[in-house]
Parts: structure tokens; sequence; C-alpha cells
């Protein structure tokens, strides 16, 4: 049996990574750290060597862009899936740029949620 997915959760709303927690535990993801800023999230990706990471675009401090670019240089094989309120064509089109797999737009539903994490992991 395969071992399940782990996942770091990146939102600096403490609501966003508890609903994210519970759709990923019930899908059997393994979320093994989360963090609410730019640098807590560098220090745990760097520390825990997550599958994937879900990270918010608009944070205080560092936004997920920025973030996004560091990880893709500390970490290229981690699969990072975007996540914003305002997903303009724009910011979805710069996410990809830089490396993302993915986008969820919130609010979401754990279909979407689970759903972008698949076509993310088959890219």
């Amino acid at each position: 049996m395969k071992n399940p997915l782990s996942v770091l959760i990146v939102d600096d709303d403490p609501i966003t990574r508890q609903l994210l927690r519970a759709i990923l535990r019930e899908s059997d993801y393994d979320v093994i750290g989360e963090a609410s800023n730019g640098d807590g999230a560098l220090a745990q990706c760097l520390a825990l060597h997550p599958d994937i990471v879900l990270l918010d675009i608009s944070m205080p401090g560092m936004n997920g862009l920025a973030i996004l670019q560091e990880l893709r240089q500390k970490h290229p094989d981690c699969v990072v899936v975007m996540l914003s309120a305002t997903a303009t064509a724009q910011r979805v089109g710069d996410a990809l740029r830089l490396g993302a797999r993915g986008f969820i737009v919130k609010p979401f539903t754990a279909g979407k949620v689970v759903n972008e994490l698949g076509k993310s992991l088959s890219f």
C-alpha cells in the first residue's frame, strides 16, 4: 500500500487552514504542517520536505508568489498548488509561470480541492 502524500498548508487564515486540514485528512492526505506566513512556510518546507504545498497568495509580509519562487529554487520536487480569493487571469498566469502546478479559487469545496490536487499530481 502506498503511503499517503504529505501536505504543508500555508494560509494566514486559521479557518481556511482548519477546513483544508479536514478535507485533506478525509481524502487520505497526510497534513504534516501548517504555516501562516512566508517565513514559516519556507522553514517548514525545508525541514519537512512535503510532497505538496497548498500556498495562499495574499498573506502579510512575503506573498505567495515570492514564496513560490523560493520553493522552486530550494525544493524543486515539491508540488505547489496556489490558493486565492482573487483569481484574475494575470494572477493565475503568474503563478503557473513561476512553477505552480494548480490553482484553487476561494471559496472552495472539498471536491474542488481534491480534484485540483489530483490534476496537479498528474501534471
